[in-house]
């Protein structure tokens, strides 16, 4: 595993960063360790065990308390890096599609921009869905907060992991 899941100091889930990052804040005396991972990683002076789960030792304040951040890292998240077209993954090459075009008077936004596949989203070009005879698997909305985080403990396969811990 190379993502290590940051706790806020009430046990409530954060976000996840690279097993380096963690690393960093382990040193600088940032965060606890709950659980460490099995791999080692090797600096010049000393062998450093990756953390799996850290908790911060003191209290963050959510920068956001009512909306979810839109952004294509979270319209991905939201979409479960799966195409809304076709339903095929495209975690390694996703492309977001606005649903009504930005030249036809589209905007980004939670409801008009959704995960797709690179084949899909060039097939759809510059028309609307219905257009091109293509459906969406699911409407877009906006999701809430804790419906976002669950998901990204979910995702991550961790949500067992964090009820050890609790």
């Amino acid at each position: 595993m190379n993502s290590v899941i940051v706790l806020n100091a009430d046990f409530t889930y954060l976000h996840t960063v690279s097993w380096k990052r963690g690393i960093r804040l382990v040193l600088k005396g940032k965060v606890e360790v709950l659980k460490y991972g099995r791999s080692v990683a090797n600096s010049f002076q000393n062998l450093h065990r990756i953390p799996l789960v850290v908790r911060l030792i003191k209290f963050v304040r959510r920068v956001y308390k009512n909306k979810v951040p839109l952004n294509k890292r979270n319209i991905l998240a939201r979409d479960e890096y799966t195409c809304q077209y076709c339903g095929a993954g495209c975690r390694h090459n996703p492309t977001l599609d606005h649903i009504l075009p930005k030249s036809r008077g589209g905007s980004f936004s939670w409801q008009n921009t959704v995960a797709s596949c690179k084949k899909c989203n060039q097939k759809k070009g510059d028309k609307t869905p219905t257009e091109c005879g293509m459906t969406l698997r699911k409407k877009p909305v906006q999701p809430t907060i804790s419906e976002f985080t669950n998901q990204q403990v979910k995702q991550m396969g961790l949500r067992e992991l964090l009820q050890d811990l609790m």
